[in-house]
């Protein structure tokens, strides 16, 4: 098996999987949405299809007993119950294991015979017998059902990216419930993609209406058209269903984790997200990209020439043209690296479930604006934030239902994820109906950790005083838990997205519920930062964060702490040489202050001397590098010079 094929195999049933998982939690909250279980039962069945025909043959057994399973819920058997559910959803999580392990080793190394058995286990005590793949089609009782017939099938595979595959997933069909006496290319040809846009095949079957029923259930199939004794009939795709899943055509190939490890819950995973490894271009972007490439190697040749001929004017006249072409290559080129939110946040609906579940809450899960676009870079690192904030929501936020109901609100609490685009700005915001933080227990654990010195506490406002989660190690958990309350998780929330250029907030009233909102670029973004001077090194400071640059004024000294007044409000004062611990000799009393915004952190900053403002791409720091107080990143000058890059909220 191709490379080709196996990689659209993973980005497909990955896909596939987490379409599975939020169908199912449809399900669990109406056991009545027949459209739920229609979705359910044509993507359990193509997950076991695309397993089967790929070889992976203990992956199919486990789908299909999940099929049989969920067969027994369709026809009433079965209560839709939370511990069905759970089976069922553990069956899922092996899959998603399977699927990785196909990703990272090509081969299932997972156990799957256990969680099989165990379904079929179910399936039995609830007095049901073991099902096929057409589990649910209505049994033929007529007397002649043994009769076979032989048709002519002209199967119509249509636009595919992975025709082989599609071709090996009707050859497994036919296989598996009729049988396959010949076909036009060979099976082999057929299975290789060797064949155009269709291909016949004669089969024999009890009846056409079993045929027609077999090859309905191929989602790849376009159109297909039987014939027997001179008779044709036609089995277009839209006379099969009214809302196929194409097992081949997907709007991106991407690569993200669905948060679940097998046995174990989302809850208990760890949640670290993959890489969205490749995306859908589209043509029309292709061709602006061509041609700005075009006009790019035009203009170099121009340059080239006006150099040689040290023509200034015209050199001066190309660069200027340069400056414009690149400006828009970079515009195309960042327009094409953006995704759907729904490619990452579609797995969150299991992980509040789950979380929901293992802690006996009620949560009423709800997100808006999944269409909205991020680039892949910024989409991939901002995962495991908004899963460290759902977390908190669910374990600190919202309360149990007696204790929800004792003071009198609903027993099911309230969790929504909004995003929304303002200019070159998304806006995520994380809501809940919970408990809200206590201000005043947030005053007292931040004094208690040394987060904070009683001055800087009282000078605080309360919504300040909120971001103080934010800080490392900064916990207000009394009990430790599986899910928070070890001191870690908010403080990657802040650092994360201020690596992104972002911004991060909390809002709360006790009792109501909390707000984090997270304010991020569009796309990675070209940074104006102001260099400073101290000592003998060179720091850049971004602008954004900047709200006045002056002298020195005059400083008090409040509990040993030196302080600036500004509008009535009192500013800690820090001097950056001493807290980067740079060498050299600074100058004392001199020297220029930076006034922090205050919707960043109410502070100011100390340094030697203000130099040039430039616009600079910041690369965060990576490695045993990553998450150093005080530094978000690096940027490289026209010169060559690496320049640090300060993070004025943790210095």
């Amino acid at each position: 098996m191709s490379e080709e094929y196996v990689q659209a195999f993973v980005h497909e049933s990955e896909e596939q999987l987490t379409d599975l998982n939020n169908s199912l939690l449809a399900l669990e909250s109406d056991p009545d949405d027949q459209e739920a279980m229609d979705d359910i039962f044509r993507t359990a069945h193509t997950l076991k299809g695309n397993f089967g025909a790929m070889g992976y043959d203990e992956a199919s057994d486990l789908a299909h007993a999940i099929e049989d399973l969920l067969d027994e819920l369709r026809e009433g058997e079965m209560a839709v119950t939370p511990e069905v559910m759970d089976l069922v959803f553990a069956g899922v999580d092996r899959l998603e294991l399977a699927v990785e392990s196909i990703d990272e080793a090509g081969t299932v190394d997972v156990e799957t015979a256990d969680l099989k058995d165990d379904i079929r286990t179910v399936i039995e005590a609830g007095g049901a017998t073991e099902g096929d793949a057409g589990a649910g089609t209505e049994p033929d009782t007529t007397d002649d059902a043994d009769q076979v017939d032989t048709f002519e099938v002209t199967v119509e595979i249509g636009d595919s990216e992975m025709r082989g595959v599609d071709g090996m997933l009707v050859l497994e069909a036919i296989r598996e419930e009729c049988d396959l006496v010949d076909s036009t290319p060979a099976p082999d040809a057929i299975e290789d993609g060797d064949y155009e846009a269709a291909f016949d095949l004669v089969v024999a079957s009890t009846t056409a209406d079993e045929l027609r029923a077999t090859l309905d259930r191929v989602s790849a199939i376009e159109d297909a058209t039987l014939s027997q004794a001179g008779t044709a009939e036609s089995a277009d795709a839209d006379d099969r269903d009214p809302d196929p899943a194409p097992a081949h055509d997907t709007e991106e190939d991407t690569t993200d984790d669905g948060g679940s490890t097998g046995d174990r819950t989302n809850a208990d995973a760890n949640g670290s997200s993959r890489e969205i490894s490749s995306v859908r271009v589209d043509v029309d972007q292709l061709d602006d990209l061509h041609g700005l490439v075009e006009q790019l190697v035009t203009s170099r040749i121009k340059l080239r020439r006006a150099v040689d001929d040290g023509d200034i004017g015209s050199t001066t006249d190309t660069l200027s043209e340069l400056d414009k072409i690149t400006g828009n290559l970079q515009n195309t080129v960042m327009d094409m690296r953006l995704i759907p939110m729904r490619k990452v946040i579609s797995k969150f609906p299991r992980l509040v479930r789950d979380l929901a579940r293992e802690q006996e809450k009620e949560v009423d899960f709800r997100m808006e604006g999944q269409d909205i676009e991020l680039d892949r870079t910024i989409l991939t690192e901002i995962s495991d934030p908004l899963m460290h904030i759902l977390r908190n929501a669910v374990d600190h936020g919202i309360e149990p239902p007696s204790e929800r109901e004792a003071a009198g609100k609903d027993p099911e609490g309230t969790i929504e994820l909004r995003a929304s685009r303002e200019r070159d700005h998304v806006t995520v915001t994380v809501e809940d109906d919970g408990r809200g933080l206590d201000v005043d227990e947030l005053r007292r654990k931040a004094l208690e950790k040394g987060v904070r010195n009683e001055a800087e506490l009282d000078s605080m406002e309360d919504s300040e005083v909120y971001d103080l989660v934010f800080h490392p190690g900064f916990s207000t958990a009394d009990e430790v838990t599986d899910v928070s309350g070890r001191g870690v998780g908010m403080d990657v929330v802040h650092s994360t997205v201020k690596q992104l250029d972002g911004s991060v907030n909390v809002e709360s009233e006790q009792g109501e519920g909390t707000t984090v909102t997270l304010r991020l670029p569009v796309t990675v973004a070209i940074v104006k930062v102001l260099f400073v001077e101290v000592g003998e090194e060179e720091y850049g400071v971004p602008i954004k964060n900047i709200d006045e640059v002056s002298r020195i004024p005059e400083v008090e000294t409040i509990n040993e702490q030196p302080m600036i007044e500004h509008d009535e409000d009192i500013y800690p004062v820090v001097d950056l040489a001493n807290e980067l611990d740079v060498p050299g000799e600074t100058a004392n009393g001199d020297g220029m202050l930076l006034r922090i915004r205050k919707s960043e952190r109410r502070a100011a900053l100390r340094c030697d001397a203000v130099n040039k403002q430039e616009e600079v791409v910041v690369k965060p720091l990576e490695g045993v590098l990553s998450g150093i107080p005080g530094l978000s990143g690096t940027a490289v000058l026209g010169d060559g010079n690496i320049v640090p890059i300060l993070d004025v909220v943790t210095l």
